[in-house]
């Protein structure tokens, strides 16, 4: 006779659950497995834009830091700026590139999680650095008299080793937390890795609430972040109203970062639109498209703007190309 014991029943399939989750070592990704058929003019395409942004953005930087006369805060601020396109573009091209030539979508365990550290690292500092130049033209505009005392080079580069530090402390916490858990599956359906979905993996969702907390205080810091940024530009609008010579500074130097800023947001609000909506219907292309659209169009788009639009780089660029072709 057969006494049926639930407690046996547990204790063995326990450790048998411990032992699945442990032996994780890679990640596959499941966004590529529609877009194969066009997988070599995809590569040319995303080839061509990764070497365009590398370009651009590395134009802009070696320009600024090689003419003393562009060592003024807002182009050292700039320069950072680009600094941090570069690095969020590289932490996802070569991968995107190498996927679309596999046969096999995969990532290591700790690649992945280096990958979403840059990513999510990269969107953090950029809006750091959009509120600090928010803050510099704030300066610039409505307090002018101050403008050298305040936003020195020695206080604007503690204000861009402070934004870098911040972020890459929350990010890395983030990271540390999720890197915790045990996870139940291996498949991430994206080009990337995300943090995000990393937890979404957890085999306990119990085990997920102090990243959820951590998370929110993250979302919260970035959100004042924003707060901040309209409340510069409601002074600064306030200030240009009535002043011909500051709605003059404003169309030079405000412009470009309003672009970036609306850029940035509207890229930021597709990819929140697809995770919170699930927009299934839409075809997977697009869907991708949409995922990748804050890695590819800020990082193309804001040394473009700048360049063309801030006298002194546009003239600097302009005696540059001179030189060559004479």
């Amino acid at each position: 006779m057969q006494v049926y014991n639930p407690r046996i029943k547990i204790t063995i399939a326990l450790p048998l659950m411990m032992d699945n989750v442990s032996v994780i070592t890679i990640f596959y990704l499941s966004g590529l497995s529609e877009s194969m058929n066009n997988r070599y003019i995809l590569f040319s395409l995303s080839l061509l834009c990764y070497c365009v942004i590398l370009l651009v953005n590395i134009t802009l930087i070696v320009t600024i830091i090689l003419d003393k006369n562009l060592h003024e805060p807002m182009y050292i601020l700039l320069c950072a700026f680009c600094m941090n396109g570069l690095y969020g573009s590289t932490g996802f091209f070569p991968k995107f590139l190498w996927d679309l030539l596999s046969p096999v979508h995969v990532m290591s365990y700790s690649g992945c999680f280096l990958q979403a550290l840059v990513l999510y690292s990269f969107v953090c500092s950029d809006l750091s650095f959009l509120a600090v130049m928010a803050y510099d033209r704030y300066v610039a505009i409505c307090r002018p008299l101050q403008y050298h005392s305040i936003m020195s080079k020695k206080n604007i580069m503690k204000l861009v080793c402070v934004a870098w530090f911040t972020t890459f402390c929350l990010t890395g916490i983030n990271m540390i937390l999720t890197s915790r858990l045990k996870l139940c599956s291996t498949y991430i359906a994206r080009l990337f890795c995300v943090n995000w979905l990393i937890v979404a993996l957890a085999c306990f969702p119990a085990e997920t609430m102090v990243n959820s907390i951590v998370a929110y205080i993250t979302i919260l810091i970035y959100v004042f972040h924003g707060i901040f940024i309209v409340w510069s530009y409601i002074y600064i609008i306030r200030t240009c109203v009535n002043s011909i010579e500051n709605r003059a500074k404003f169309m030079q130097t405000c412009v470009p970062h309003l672009f970036s800023l609306i850029t940035f947001l509207f890229a930021i609000l597709f990819d929140i639109m697809n995770i919170r909506f699930d927009l299934k219907k839409l075809p997977q292309p697009f869907k991708n498209f949409i995922a990748i659209e804050f890695l590819v169009i800020p990082p193309l788009m804001n040394p473009l703007i700048y360049g063309f639009k801030l006298t002194k780089i546009r003239n600097r660029l302009c005696e540059i190309v001179t030189l060559k072709t004479s």
